[in-house]
């Protein structure tokens, strides 16, 4: 994910200031030092980087991190603060309200994934009720308006653009003016992209925007961009009111600091980030968790949004009595194989939970493990309903059974054999369930609520439990969140493992 790398390196620093017997200024100016490298390392403006180091310096005082205190919980906070600042303006986006018209004009440098998020967002708010519809006046750039063309038809949008007409603002006048006696309450305009130096493009931008009369400008801002961002950003903002930002190709493995100067650059707030080529990778941005999961402390309202969409309310009593019995079955793993592959990247998963970061799963092999997944599941396809309900993994020790699977499933016999170990493996993990009291409610939440750090530490993975710091990571991660919101969060996770 981008800016993983940066959140790992602050984090690497604040856990070398939790190392330290005295902390002293020296000690806090090492820190500081620390983080202002990975910021710039990772194309942060050299301005920010200072105006946050000064800021930290303020916030954080020697006398405070004395013997008693959590030295690198309140160096972390200050940090955290800091980083959310960058990220927030203060101001809040304008609302788009249902039924009221509303046109957003987009704009963005050359490449930026400008119309292509377009699509997206139109898609986004269709899904929510909104009746949008789609303006291409972009005739700088060969291609412009074919794609958008085939993103708005791919995703049932009404659009408008021209072949003949090379006037982007007679396009976009007349488009607004179609989409507005249509009745469509959300008229999106995609203009040229550009970048500082074109005096024309930015007047032409400035003319769209005087016909259009935008309620909302949105700055579409490519994550990968470098050191150039702030001063780029800045020129959008001179010449045109920006509203927001939406910071794309967030799945990449670029540096991604340049994101953060652009949104302080225009002090506008992010209000969605592109996770992915497709039209469903779109998802409103939140400073505070975003942050969160940066620095790897996680964000369990995330995860339990995600928990919660994969394993809905009606199905959790029925998860929970098989979980009772400690009846594991093919069956039960390919319901949660499927439960895994709707949370989306394992990375962005890994990234909400305390203790673990985006870092943990090395570049490459998420597409591997997800794979993995799918491999096993094609196998399970090829198996017959006895096979799938069985309890017993005896049952797979027949070699004629196992060939058959193999052959049916157009995979080896070794593949086979590698997944009925992992059931094996994870009916272990399951079986350690059994017995446990279901309570009256009979969903996941009331079930965790009764479970001490003991029992909780038993159905962890050990990878997890070592990344959470073992008993004692676990017992003060519970006791900082409260057990009763700590169950309420963490117990729908028991429907993934």
């Amino acid at each position: 994910m981008v800016l993983a790398e940066l959140g790992g390196k602050i984090s690497a620093a604040l856990q070398k200031m939790n190392n330290v017997t005295v902390i002293d200024q020296k000690a806090l100016q090492e820190c500081i030092n620390e983080i202002n490298r990975a910021l710039l390392q990772s194309d942060v403006s050299f301005k920010l980087v200072q105006s946050l180091a000064t800021n930290i310096k303020k916030t954080v005082d020697p006398s405070d991190l004395a013997a008693g205190h959590n030295k690198r919980k309140i160096m972390q906070q200050a940090v955290f603060n800091e980083l959310c600042g960058l990220l927030d303006p203060g101001k809040p986006s304008y609302t788009l309200k249902k039924g009221k018209q509303c046109v957003v004009m987009f704009v963005g440098l050359q490449g930026s994934g400008k119309t292509t998020t377009c699509t997206k967002y139109a898609h986004y708010h269709r899904k929510k009720g909104f009746k949008p519809s789609l303006v291409c006046a972009d005739t700088f750039r060969a291609g412009a308006f074919d794609q958008l063309k085939q993103n708005a038809t791919k995703a049932n949008i009404p659009f408008y653009g021209s072949y003949t007409e090379t006037d982007p603002v007679v396009i976009a006048q007349l488009g607004v003016e179609k989409f507005k006696k249509e009745g469509s309450d959300l008229i999106i305009v995609d203009t040229s992209g550009r970048h500082k130096q074109e005096a024309s493009l930015f007047e032409e931008m400035r003319q769209v925007s005087e016909v259009t009369k935008p309620d909302l400008i949105i700055f579409v801002m490519d994550s990968s961009i470098g050191q150039a961002a702030f001063d780029q950003a800045q020129a959008f903002k001179q010449s045109v009111p920006v509203g927001a930002v939406i910071i794309t190709k967030m799945d990449g493995h670029a540096k991604g600091g340049g994101a953060l100067s652009a949104v302080a650059a225009t002090k506008s707030p992010v209000i969605y980030l592109g996770t992915g080529e497709h039209m469903d990778e779109f998802e409103p941005f939140d400073v505070k968790p975003f942050v969160s999961r940066l620095l790897g402390m996680g964000d369990w309202s995330g995860f339990m949004d995600k928990i919660h969409d994969v394993v809905p309310m009606d199905q959790q009593p029925e998860l929970l009595q098989k979980l009772s019995e400690g009846s594991f079955t093919l069956r039960i793993m390919y319901e949660q194989f499927q439960n895994i592959l709707k949370m989306g990247p394992l990375n962005q998963v890994f990234s909400m939970i305390p203790g673990f970061s985006a870092e943990l799963m090395p570049k490459g092999r998420e597409k591997e493990s997800q794979a993995r997944i799918k491999k096993f599941m094609v196998m399970m396809d090829s198996m017959t309903n006895a096979e799938l309900d069985s309890t017993n993994p005896k049952l797979f020790s027949e070699p004629s059974r196992i060939n058959r699977i193999a052959r049916g499933s157009g995979h080896r016999v070794q593949d086979v054999q590698e997944m009925i170990d992992e059931y094996k493996r994870l009916s272990k993990v399951w079986s350690k369930m059994k017995g446990l009291k279901i309570p009256k409610k009979g969903d996941m939440s009331a079930l965790s609520r009764n479970m001490n750090a003991q029992q909780m530490s038993k159905v962890l993975p050990p990878q997890m439990l070592k990344q959470l710091g073992g008993m004692g990571g676990l017992q003060g991660l519970m006791k900082q969140m409260g057990s009763k919101d700590f169950g309420k969060e963490f117990g729908g996770a028991f429907g993934d493992m």
